[in-house]
């Protein structure tokens, strides 16, 4: 069986108990080098062999893992955060499928959700936005037309924004050409959750400023929107006047 286990968004204790279980088994690990916090990697056995995929093709690790799950090994391959986030496993599982091989996707913590740890937040306040965009700027990776971080500002809603950390200029530019206002909240996480991380609070109008003080220039989350701010509405689930299947509502 060959398993894509979410290693989780950075500390090595966020893996799941089901994800840390198969490292402990595994007989082959492939795990994402330059993301992946290789102080999980101390939990294979001594005699698990580990790839780092960051100097590997598509091509080169499916030579690693077809192989090795025929002689019956059990197989990790090892993603960043959750692998349904920019996690590229979709293309590995379709080859996998052409061959045939059975294997299994362990879902993780994404770096996302740590983001929201880190600054201590709620993405969908009440009266302030219940819908979360993940997204990312175009860079080698295009995006698709419909989806410009522009066309996508325009809806006010909370933003997350991976993989663009290098670009902080333009990015502020063309959230403000999509609406949000120079003194919008933005949350810069760097690294969530790992030993390191840092978290800048800024507006979009200052935070490619602010990205430079801190000399943030990778491996970093952008937050935008209101949910950073103080005003929200308190929500109906707890509010002693609102009736719910479990509670009836204080006179």
């Amino acid at each position: 069986m060959i398993y894509f286990v979410g290693a989780g968004s950075g500390a090595p204790d966020l893996i799941t108990v089901r994800g840390a279980k198969l490292l402990e088994h595994a007989d082959v690990v492939v795990y994402a080098g330059s993301l992946v916090n290789p102080a999980l990697l101390e939990s294979c056995k001594p005699e698990c062999k580990l790839y780092n995929s960051a100097k590997m093709t598509l091509e080169e690790v499916m030579d690693v893992m077809i192989p090795a799950e025929r002689e019956g090994k059990c197989v990790v391959r090892l993603h960043t955060g959750d692998p349904c986030v920019y996690g590229a496993h979709r293309e590995q599982m379709d080859v996998l499928d052409e061959h045939g091989i059975t294997y299994e996707v362990v879902p993780g913590v994404s770096s996302f959700c740590g983001a929201a740890a880190a600054l201590k937040a709620e993405y969908t306040l009440p009266e302030v936005s219940q819908t979360v965009i993940l997204t990312r700027m175009e860079g080698r990776t295009p995006v698709p037309e419909k989806e410009k971080i522009e066309l996508l500002a325009a809806h006010g809603a909370t933003m997350v924004i991976f993989l663009s950390a290098g670009q902080m200029e333009k990015l502020s530019e063309r959230l403000q050409a999509g609406g949000y206002t120079a003194d919008t909240p933005v949350g810069i996480v760097y690294k969530a959750t790992w030993p390191e991380e840092k978290v800048v609070r800024t507006t979009v109008g200052q935070m490619a400023q602010a990205a430079r003080e801190h000399e943030i220039t990778k491996t970093a989350l952008i937050t935008v929107g209101s949910f950073l701010g103080d005003v929200y509405e308190r929500s109906k689930l707890y509010d002693p006047t609102f009736t719910t299947e479990f509670r009836e509502a204080s006179k």
